[in-house]
């Protein structure tokens, strides 16, 4: 895959190719994560969404491999009672997804998600062309979480002031992507001049736990 490749790229599958082996388990984990809370809405069994949640601490850290292990199997009796009484329904293929986000292996859980994710639509129905759109809606996620990785960039330090780091600290914690524009005005006041870590993070987004300007200020790999 070339530079202009990615970021023309419309399609998940490829891009996670391009990644493989190069990528970290942690933002792997966090494109699972994303890719699942994207069709939140479509997981009411509160099993599959404590799997998610689950998925999402471990990868900072803040759970246990055990117990992560206890919330896929949960999510796994979930899925199991769906198929079981519905086999037909559609609907299950995303208890694919919160399993698959809590796997053991992070890499085998973000390759699972075009396929996984890709299901539910807004009326109800799939159909290619809201396959298509989600599809894309993931290509997007990776771009978040791994910027450009054929032009990584570097902090320099004497941007990483206090005031920068605590901003950038709570805006993880809290998930307050809202307050990302604050964040870019801090790091310009700290002389940062860098306009792909600014224009990133004063865009539109969607932006998720992993952005990579952020985990950049964090120093989070």
């Amino acid at each position: 895959m070339t530079e202009a490749e990615w970021l023309a790229c419309t399609d998940p599958t490829p891009m996670l190719e391009y990644l493989r082996g190069k990528a970290s388990d942690r933002k792997l984990r966090l494109f699972a994560v994303a890719c699942c809370r994207h069709i939140w809405e479509w997981l009411p069994d509160s099993r599959s969404r404590v799997a998610v949640e689950a998925a999402e601490r471990f990868a900072d850290g803040e759970a246990s491999a055990d117990e992560l292990l206890l919330c896929r199997l949960a999510a796994n009796r979930a899925l199991s009672e769906r198929s079981k009484n519905a086999p037909d329904d559609r609907y299950r293929f995303v208890l694919f997804a919160a399993s698959d986000a809590a796997y053991s292996k992070a890499w085998s859980a973000a390759d699972m998600m075009p396929i996984d994710a890709a299901w539910p639509t807004s009326e109800g129905v799939v159909s290619c062309v809201e396959n298509r759109n989600v599809l894309n809606h993931q290509a997007v996620l990776l771009w978040e979480i791994f910027g450009n990785p054929f032009r990584p960039v570097t902090a320099d330090p004497r941007w990483l002031t206090s005031t920068v780091v605590a901003h950038a600290q709570t805006i993880y914690e809290e998930r307050a992507f809202d307050r990302l524009p604050i964040l870019a005005d801090a790091l310009e006041d700290a002389r940062c001049d860098d306009a792909d870590i600014l224009n990133h993070l004063r865009g539109d987004g969607p932006h998720v736990r992993g952005c990579w300007a952020v985990d950049l200020v964090l120093g989070k790999q």
